[in-house]
This record gives C-alpha cells, structure tokens and sequence, in this order.
C-alpha cells in the first residue's frame, strides 16, 4: 500500500492536479485522458486517468502494476484533499468511508454555507 499511496500521490501531481499537465489521445469516444507511469522498487506503475465533461464530469482512474490493472476510482480519491478546508467564505469538505482497498466518499464544496459543488466516488483494489 505504502508504494500505491506514494505513486498516486505523483501521478495526481503529474496529471488532472496540474494544470500544465498534456492529455493523452482519447481512450474512448470524445473522452479526455491522462497517462503517467514510473518504475517504484521492481514494479513498474502506470496511472491512466479517463473521463468526460468539465464542471460537471464522470470519469475513473486506473492503476496498472506490471501491465495488470491493480487499482480503480470511479471519480477520486485518494488523497483527493483533507477532511476540511476552510478559507475565508469557502468550506470544503471530503468525508470517506473505508480504506485504500475499498472505500466511498463524497467531497463538497460550500461558499457563504451554501452547497456549490458535491462528488460522489468510490474504488478499491481490482480482483
């Protein structure tokens, strides 16, 4: 687990987290894509990231460990933020339920306490 947490953590910061990040060539019909791998220990790690729209979006990122799909999220996590974040008239909030290997969570995000924003996910280890 300590290697998954320490290259998702890398692969958001190479991917959708920066803005600066290159998509990848669609995987599926007007989806938009992002890809990053690196080798940890013996492994190699590869991250691909699909999803469709913007402001609203579905999406889902999978993690490959020696070219076997390991890892799935439908939408985010983990590490998607803290459990709270409060910044002048803005709150935001991400309260999960589970571990790494299977969890549900749901981020929000209010302005002056009213709900502008809310994600449902959910992922786990693939089997």
């Amino acid at each position: 687990m300590k290697n998954l947490i320490k290259f998702l953590i890398n692969a958001k910061k190479n991917t959708y987290a920066n803005g600066d990040a290159t998509k990848v060539n669609s995987s599926r019909l007007c989806s938009k894509d992002y890809h990053y791998s690196e080798k940890i220990e013996d492994k190699q790690f590869a991250y691909h990231d699909t999803y469709f729209g913007g402001e609203k979006f579905i999406g889902e990122e999978v993690v490959y460990i020696d070219n076997k799909p390991y890892w799935a999220d439908k939408n985010i996590l983990p590490l998607r933020g803290p459990s709270q974040f409060v910044n002048e008239d803005s709150k935001y909030t991400f309260i999960v339920d589970g571990t790494l290997e299977n969890f549900k969570g749901v981020e929000k995000i209010y302005i002056k306490d009213e709900l502008v924003y809310e994600l449902n996910c959910h992922g786990g280890i693939i089997k």
